[in-house]
């Protein structure tokens, strides 16, 4: 199977026969050391020093759990979306009784840092802000380090969604200003779903002693006193564990700035590709638009579930579907992690026998290339 979806990723067979190996205590000195050079390699992308924990769970847990740990019941926090992850971190908040004032972007449009200032001088009440870097469900980079900048002059509270550019687009956490930052195992760093990761800077911390919602599981508090100690408050996904200690040795090995570069190189190749078949990009400017996940709409008249199911059957590739408001409009085409050119070749070659038998006549949709 092409496994060509925003997460989870296909699997290295290094990080296959890592995940298999036996059972440890999760208390032992074993277990210590895995966990002390998964978070010491992790920091290294992040481009932190500040606290990095492991939790067990997915990256929407690890979202929960940025704001249980930042925020009270009755703060009023700005949520800048650009779709439907964007929209989940306002969700969570309000969940637990912030007052969230979204400040929301239409279907491949990025975050405009000055808008971001806009609602910031408006309402001094505001105390934190919750942004997605890498939005997959538009196939949208947001100019992370612009609105960080905006951010930092209203001296509020910074909490991103990194789940699918860490590892992968490159991020400064520390001298961009950013005080939490999450993100998820099953994205670019080439290992399974189960584990996500969280960065609290100090004035994250402060905000952490202040915070009154609800939380246990995700106390970010326990999760550091037991780091300290080489171990996890609760029982870790230790297979997870070992995978991603893996994924984390091979990215090291090809070094995180190649890493980028093949990630902007891929998702160039791939957008060229979609364009020449006579498809649009979601992303309305092309500067925005993601190294990890392309998102294309649908050629009018024809139904992008036809496309994925062709794929899916005749040339064993998956690609992803639009979500929320974007269902049925859209296909997304998955570019991180464990992918190389020719992993998108046989997409882009698939496509273009596929797309006439959908009904599609446009530019490229002819035939298979020799």
């Amino acid at each position: 199977m092409n496994l060509r979806v925003p997460g989870p990723t296909p699997l290295p067979p290094e990080v296959l026969q890592a995940e298999a190996k036996p059972m440890i205590n999760h208390r032992s000195k074993d277990f210590a050391q895995i966990q002390n050079r998964v978070v010491a390699r992790l920091k290294e992308s992040f481009q932190t020093a500040n606290d990095l924990l492991l939790l067990t769970g997915s990256g929407t847990g690890a979202m929960e759990a940025a704001v249980v740990n930042t925020l009270s019941p009755g703060d009023r926090v700005l949520a800048v979306s650009i779709g439907n992850f964007g929209d989940r971190f306002a969700d969570i908040a309000a969940t637990f009784g912030a007052e969230v004032v979204r400040l929301t972007f239409g279907p491949g449009e990025h975050a405009d840092p000055d808008a971001v200032r806009t609602a910031l001088a408006q309402d001094p009440t505001l105390t934190a802000v919750l942004v997605t870097h890498n939005e997959t469900s538009t196939g949208v980079t947001n100019p992370l380090e612009d609105i960080a900048g905006v951010v930092r002059e209203f001296d509020k509270l910074l909490i991103v969604d990194g789940i699918s550019s860490v590892g992968s687009i490159e991020i400064k956490t520390d001298a961009w200003g950013l005080d939490v930052v999450v993100s998820g195992s099953q994205k670019g760093w080439m290992a399974p779903p189960g584990l996500s990761m969280i960065t609290m800077s100090e004035r994250a911390w402060a905000a952490y002693r202040q915070a009154q919602m609800p939380r246990f599981y995700w106390d970010v508090g326990k999760a550091k006193k037991s780091l300290e100690r080489g171990e996890t408050p609760w029982t870790p996904a230790v297979s997870v564990v070992y995978a991603l200690d893996a994924g984390l040795e091979l990215l090291s090995q090809e070094g995180f700035a190649n890493v980028y570069a093949r990630h902007a190189r891929l998702a160039a190749m791939t957008r060229q590709g979609i364009k020449d078949l006579g498809l649009k990009l979601v992303a309305q400017e092309e500067r925005y638009a993601s190294n990890t996940v392309t998102a294309v709409w649908a050629p009018e008249g024809i139904e992008e579930r036809a496309i994925r199911s062709t794929l899916r059957q005749e040339f064993d590739i998956e690609l992803a579907g639009g979500q929320g408001e974007l269902t049925g409009k859209i296909f997304r085409i998955g570019h991180l992690g464990y992918v190389s050119e020719a992993d998108l070749q046989a997409v882009l070659d698939a496509l273009r026998v596929v797309l006439p038998r959908v009904g599609f006549s446009g530019a490229g949709a002819a035939g298979a290339r020799g």
